[in-house]
């Protein structure tokens, strides 16, 4: 079928991707041939007459992009589409009615999954979901391979789904960071599985598709700065750090830089003597090779273990240990690791370095040439012993000049709107980072737009992170209005949420106008404490009852206008 320079064409482009790209190129070509093309495409799928649920968990915004893509493509297909984000999605009462339900949902931290879904899956998990033997499912799930609970979030579900008697319609598809390909190969499948055409004979174009692990763009600079904006007589040391580089880094106001820590050296020395090894004894962490001292020092993590760890390491060496948390070297030190124990068997029951993420505190046009965080370090106890936290400890620590390796996470609901649009920031203690981002952007377009930050942390004298900046933003009007809380300076507390509240009347003024609300920080209580005030003001300037209240704001998170970017 083909001649022999179409076949050298061919030999030329395959050369060029891996095998795992290849399994999906070939479902892609094939899904082209058929008509059923991905949704970002213009060329639609089949006839769809089914009625259909498309529900998402996000935190960053992808597993949205996802389903709206499949929601347009469905649309055009005259399927009718239900498009809604878990946190609005009523599972007590709907999900046993559902027929067909296609779920996208992202994993974070330890294996959990996204704020926003947190409800949802937490009712599936429990003993109060219901059987769902009328439900038709697909997942895909999105995660990071940097984690060691990769996409556990939607495995669970998936899991869940079938143990209630779910049918599931195509297997589950886990992304990784680069999920693109992957999320457009499973869109292909969930267009032709709907298809009026579709028969259990002609099974859709692919029933699997292998994980890309494409990884991140990594960046390389040099530290240009490293200032504890605290003063004297702080209970906090947080830091602005700057670092520069060379190569431009692609990323907008609102993203996030991820760097992967370092462990404490003399932790490392300590666990090299504790296993009577050298540290330069050669092992393998996910198929690499490394010495032990890198690996132990840049690799894998030997702080506040998890359970799982432990309960290995008790198996590997059959040793007793207490329920509670422990250091790798803390391990060591109650139960050596045997001799007959092969090095390599130990290293394999460790878990890979989560990376750390920080909302960018600098603007691509404002500070081109260079990108800042804000690291608050964290100093704790356990066991009664005093610990620091590993990536605030490391990053703290930079010196001038130092060289470090960091990526962009990129956040696609945390965004600036239109320049000629207000913006109300709540941003309390590094909360702030991205806030001044979003004014310096603004300041550096000219924004027409209005900006009011509300800030907040203990001590006006001490620790009004910015504070001279933000003085000259006002000065200049990038700033229209700024609130300021300090909870310690007075008998009573002060916090965000009391400035909010004050302010009831102007803050439901610039609802009303259309003004998108941001707030970014702590999960727990700050975030929950700020959508409580907000919704109040809601309710009383709007003179709504608290059901009306709740639904103008979920109107204003489905148009964007109301986001959160928490920890």
């Amino acid at each position: 079928m083909l001649n022999e320079q179409q076949l050298k064409q061919v030999k030329d482009f395959a050369a060029a991707y891996t095998a795992e790209q290849l399994i999906w190129i070939s479902g892609y070509l094939a899904g082209v041939a058929g008509g059923k093309v991905p949704a970002a495409a213009t060329t639609s799928a089949g006839k769809i007459s089914h009625k259909i649920t498309l529900a998402y968990g996000t935190e960053t915004g992808n597993s949205k992009k996802i389903m709206t893509q499949l929601s347009n493509a469905a649309k055009k297909a005259g399927a009718q589409v239900k498009l809604i984000s878990l946190d609005q999605y009523k599972a007590a009462s709907e999900l046993a009615k559902e027929e067909y339900f296609f779920l996208a949902l992202s994993t974070h931290g330890d294996g959990e999954a996204p704020d926003a879904a947190k409800k949802f899956y937490d009712f599936v998990q429990s003993a109060e979901a219901p059987k769902l033997d009328n439900l038709k499912y697909g997942i895909i799930a999105l995660g990071d391979t940097a984690y060691p609970l990769f996409c556990q979030a939607g495995v669970d579900v998936d899991n869940r789904f079938e143990a209630l008697g779910g049918k599931r319609l195509l297997d589950r598809v886990d992304c990784d960071v680069d999920y693109t390909a992957n999320a457009e190969a499973w869109i292909i499948n969930v267009l032709a599985l709907l298809s009026d055409n579709h028969t259990a004979a002609a099974p859709p174009v692919l029933n699997t598709v292998a994980p890309l692990r494409a990884g991140r763009h990594i960046y390389h600079g040099k530290v240009g700065a490293n200032v504890n904006l605290n003063d004297r007589g702080s209970a906090k040391e947080t830091y602005h750090i700057e670092i520069e580089t060379a190569e431009a880094v692609a990323y907008e106001p609102g993203d996030s830089l991820g760097v992967i820590p370092h462990n404490p050296a003399d932790k490392v020395s300590r666990i090299i003597n504790l296993l009577h090894a050298t540290g330069g004894e050669k092992v393998k962490v996910k198929d690499e090779d490394f010495t032990l001292e890198i690996a132990l020092g840049q690799r894998l993590n030997i702080l506040r273990l998890p359970k799982r760890v432990a309960d290995k390491y008790a198996a590997l060496t059959n040793a007793k240990l207490e329920d509670t948390i422990y250091d790798l070297d803390e391990l060591l030190e109650l139960a050596s690791l045997p001799k007959d124990v092969v090095l390599q068997d130990f290293i394999s029951i460790l878990e890979a370095i989560s990376p750390r993420y920080y909302s960018i505190a600098s603007s691509p046009n404002a500070h081109a040439g260079s990108v800042h965080i804000l690291v608050s370090r964290v100093v704790y106890k356990l066991n009664e012993k005093p610990k620091g936290g590993l990536a605030s400890n490391y990053l703290s620590n930079f010196k001038e000049g130092q060289s470090v390796s960091f990526f962009i996470q990129r956040n696609e609901d945390f965004k600036l709107p239109s320049d000629d649009k207000n913006i109300i920031m709540v941003g309390p203690g590094t909360g702030v980072a991205p806030f001044r981002s979003f004014v310096a952007e603004r300041d550096y377009r000219g924004a027409d737009g209005k900006s009011w930050l509300f800030f907040g942390d203990q001590h006006f004298i001490s620790d009004f992170l910015y504070q001279s900046e933000w003085q000259d933003y006002l000065a200049g009007g990038a700033l229209a209005r700024l609130d300021v809380a300090f909870s310690r300076d007075q008998k009573e507390k002060v916090y965000v949420q009391t400035k909010l509240q004050r302010q009831s009347g102007e803050v439901f003024q610039w609802l009303q106008g259309g003004a998108y609300f941001y707030v970014c920080g702590s999960k727990e209580p700050m975030s929950h404490d700020v959508e409580n005030t907000l919704l109040s003001i809601i309710s009383t300037e709007g003179k709504m009852e608290q059901a009306a209240a709740t639904d103008y704001l979920n109107k204003m998170k489905d148009e964007g206008r109301y986001v959160k970017d928490v920890y």
